[in-house]
This record gives C-alpha cells, sequence and structure tokens, in this order.
C-alpha cells in the first residue's frame, strides 16, 4: 500500500515536471518545431507542446505547383505562424506561409523607399498581369510591366524566376496592393549591357545572342542589351523564304558583327560561317568536264537552273538542253526533274556555273544525210 502510495506520488511529480517543460502556445505566436511526417495533406511538426503541430499544404508555401513532399522531410527544422491552438480536439493549426508573409512584408516595404532590386517567382498569370511571390509576399505586375517587349502570353512566365522592383504598395479594404515592375529592371539592365558593348563593338567580332522576333527580311537578335538584325541573306547560304526555316524565337545563336552605326543604334549581323560556303566545295571539288547529277529548280526562257550543291545552283542554257533545236526547255525539263550534266563553265568570282546535258547524248544524223545515204548506195551499185 505504501509502495503503491509512493509510486503515485512519484508519478504525478515526473508529470507535473513534464507539464513544466512543455511550452505555452498563444495564437499569433512564432513557433519553430521539428517536422516527424510529411505528406501532400500538409507538414506534422513536433513543437514541444502537448500536442503536435499541423502545416496544412496550402499553409505551407505560396507557390501553388511545389511539392512539398520534396521540399521537406522528418528531421527538418521549420518556424511558423500559430494560427489556432484548439485544446478540446488536441490541435494547433500551423502556417509557414503567413509567417513568410508578415516577415517580408517588412523587407518589401524597406525594398520600396530604398528602390532595391527583388527577386521573386512568377506563380501565376491573372487578368492584366502576373502575380510574382516575392518574400511570401505577393507582388502584381501589370502586363505592360512583366517584360521589356511585348507578351501575347502571359503564362509563358510563369514558374520563371524574375528579377523587379516595387513601384507601388496601395492600401485596399485594409491591406496593402504591391505593384512591382520587371521591365523597369530590365531596361536598367539593358542599358548597362548597351552601355559596355558600344565600348568595346568592332567588325568581326562574334558574339553568344538570342532570337527575339522574326519578319519576312530577317531575324532581329539579343546580343546583350542591344539588338541586331540578321538579314534574310545572311542566315543560310541556300535560298529560303523565311526566316523560321533557320530559326525561331528563343533560339540561341552565335552571330559576328558585318556593320554597325552607334548613333543610329543599327547593328547588322552575320549568321552563316564562311567554311559552310558551298562555292569554297565548288572551289575545291568541281573542275571542267566533270559530269554532274543535279535537280532542276527553275526554269527560265533561256535556259533553266539545276542545284549541284545546296545553296549551288548552275544553268544549262537552252542551246545545250538537248541535241536538237527546242523553242521551249519545258518541252524537254520539268522542275524537280534530276538530270545529268557536264559542267562546261566555272566563274568563281562571279559565282557561274555553266551546264551541258548535251555535251553527254548522241549527236543526231542530219535529216538530209539521212535521206542521200540509199541514192550514194544505189550510185555505188549501179556502177558495179
Amino acid at each position: 500500500m505504501i509502495e503503491n502510495q509512493k509510486g503515485a506520488e512519484s508519478f504525478a511529480q515526473e508529470f507535473e515536471e513534464y507539464e513544466k517543460s512543455l511550452i505555452t502556445l498563444n495564437t499569433r505566436d512564432v513557433v519553430k518545431g521539428t517536422v516527424i511526417g510529411v505528406s501532400e495533406k500538409g507538414l506534422s511538426v513536433n513543437l514541444g507542446y502537448k500536442s503536435d503541430g499541423f502545416v496544412p499544404a496550402s499553409e505551407v508555401t505560396d507557390d501553388p505547383s511545389a511539392d512539398i513532399t520534396k521540399m521537406y522531410a522528418e528531421g527538418d527544422e521549420v518556424e511558423a505562424f500559430v494560427v489556432r491552438v484548439n485544446d478540446v480536439d488536441g490541435e494547433v493549426t500551423l502556417s509557414m506561409k503567413k509567417l513568410e508573409m508578415i516577415k517580408g512584408a517588412k523587407e518589401v516595404e524597406d525594398a520600396f523607399e530604398s528602390k532595391e532590386i527583388l527577386t521573386g517567382k512568377v506563380i501565376q498569370a491573372v487578368n492584366g498581369g502576373v502575380i510574382v511571390s516575392c518574400k511570401g509576399v505577393r507582388v502584381f505586375v501589370p502586363a505592360s510591366q512583366a517584360s521589356d517587349r511585348f507578351l501575347q502570353d502571359l503564362t509563358s512566365l510563369v514558374g520563371t524566376e524574375v528579377n523587379l522592383r516595387i513601384i507601388d504598395i496601395k492600401k485596399m479594404r485594409g491591406r496593402n496592393k504591391i505593384v512591382g515592375s520587371v521591365k523597369n529592371v530590365l531596361n536598367e539592365q539593358k542599358a548597362a549591357l548597351a552601355e559596355s558593348f558600344w565600348a568595346d563593338v568592332r567588325e568581326g567580332k562574334t558574339y553568344k545572342g538570342i532570337v527575339k522576333s522574326l519578319t519576312k527580311f530577317g531575324a532581329f537578335a539579343d546580343i546583350g542589351g542591344v539588338d541586331g538584325l540578321i538579314h534574310i541573306s545572311e542566315l543560310s547560304w541556300s535560298k529560303i523564304k523565311h526566316p523560321s526555316e533557320v530559326v525561331n524565337v528563343g533560339d540561341e545563336v552565335e552571330v559576328y558583327i558585318i556593320s554597325f552605326d552607334k548613333e543610329k543604334g543599327k547593328i547588322s549581323l552575320g549568321f552563316k560561317k564562311a567554311e559552310d560556303n558551298p562555292w569554297k566545295k565548288v572551289e575545291n571539288e568541281l573542275k571542267i568536264d566533270d559530269v554532274v547529277d543535279c535537280k532542276i529548280v527553275r526554269i527560265v526562257p533561256f535556259g533553266a537552273f539545276a542545284e549541284i550543291y545546296p545553296g549551288v545552283d548552275a544553268l544549262i542554257h537552252i542551246s545545250q538542253v538537248a541535241n536538237k533545236r527546242i523553242a521551249k526547255v519545258e518541252d524537254e525539263l520539268t522542275i524537280g526533274q534530276h538530270v545529268q550534266a557536264k559542267v562546261v563553265e566555272i566563274n568563281l568570282a562571279d559565282q557561274k556555273i555553266g551546264l551541258s546535258i548535251r555535251a553527254l547524248l548522241e549527236p543526231e544524223a542530219p535529216a538530209e544525210e539521212a535521206q542521200e545515204a540509199p541514192a550514194v548506195e544505189e550510185a555505188e551499185t549501179t556502177e558495179e
């Protein structure tokens, strides 16, 4: 009996010491704890309180695309804001997102005053702009401030990290509406890059660029704070109808300066490489009297042009199309037809090549000779 009484006293004493060791929680407290469970629904956290805390998935981060099961693991230390303490149900509801927002709000307000550049992640495209999560604070960036160029589809920005500057903070319905500008920062960065570019530019210098837009006459590429034009004739050694046959918006390209005018801000860029010039192949491989396989690509009144290498067309004059006189080239050749022809002229300076199909054909016997042959034979027979 005495032993039972001592045991009960000892247990009561231990329980009292345990309760003393537990923290006291109140709504709006900021607490630290250890993650003891992770699921798609949220995080279970040991707070050193008589009940564990729970952070719903929606209160872990402001990024709706985030996978919290990959962001956190058991044993991680976290800090959270106490949303509700419910001793009846034995649960403590926590929010990491709200704590981040409380801390971030002060930093964002300070950045507005100091004009500091902040980094955030675009988490949503909304009517008239995008929402950027910056230090846990939702910053609205109008469409006109979302980029330094017009964007038809703002959803292309979702998931990307951007640098921005806070340009306005308004009180709306008791809450702050924070407005930011990505364009503002990009323009400043481009201005600094442009100054550096013009100080060091020279003809022939190569640059890495990003294709920004396409037109029917060429492609514009950003080569570091400035845009240059790659004329359609400089995109390929072959004839193309549109720049999209060679490059697309967003492609990284290696270009070189052909010419520039700093005062007008105009830059002409080259893209095709000299070593890829098909006329170099003509110079190294083609000789007079060579027989080549070629494809008819164009027919004109005075002959036909045939492709012998990509980017190199040669002329088959109408007099060299057949071993007879013809009125129309179309009577003998069609576009897309593959033929064999002999090289009869090479003019590297003017980039002209002459071909002849006739040179490979047996000459036809003249009609007059064909008619006279029997008469000669008959005359020889008579004399005998």
